[in-house]
């Protein structure tokens, strides 16, 4: 039975540790046609942000992921391993939209970087931010902006 027992933890110890799901918030984007509402992860440390969205095949039209860096900071997007084509839209710290990079080329190792410091950046389904009408000074509402609703 200990044996068992040993061999058991060695198997449970070795085995791949399991995907944690990441915190799921509702932001709202100011738009031309309204507010809108998006579901996203939150990629608040940073093994989840080194992951993002990669090896995803599917995701809701209104889902994204944030990003928080949890300060102002000049950063540089990848799409190495990521399935989707994406919208990556950087985020100043008062929640206003600084650029966005659209149609970001699946599994591209060419840097998207931000243009000034940014708190946050989300990632969205690409052509979402066409659609919506999206432009830098736009204003994205989150708690972590300090301007959630």
């Amino acid at each position: 039975m200990r044996i068992a027992r040993l061999a058991l933890i060695s198997l449970l110890a070795l085995a791949p540790a399991a995907s944690i799901a990441l915190t799921v918030r509702t932001i709202t984007i100011d738009t031309p046609k309204g507010p809108h509402a998006f579901k996203v992860e939150m990629a608040e440390d940073h093994a989840s942000q080194e992951k993002g969205l990669m090896f995803r095949k599917t995701m809701a039209a209104d889902a994204g992921m944030l990003f928080d860096f949890h300060q102002d900071v000049m950063t540089s997007f990848w799409m190495k391993n990521t399935v989707l084509p994406l919208d990556i839209v950087f985020i100043r710290s008062d929640g206003a939209i600084s650029s966005i990079a659209a149609n970001a080329v699946p599994y591209s190792l060419a840097p998207i970087p931000s243009s000034e410091p940014v708190r946050a950046v989300l990632e969205l389904n690409a052509g979402r931010a066409k659609a919506l009408g999206l432009e830098p000074g736009d204003k994205v509402h989150s708690t972590i902006f300090g301007n959630g609703r």
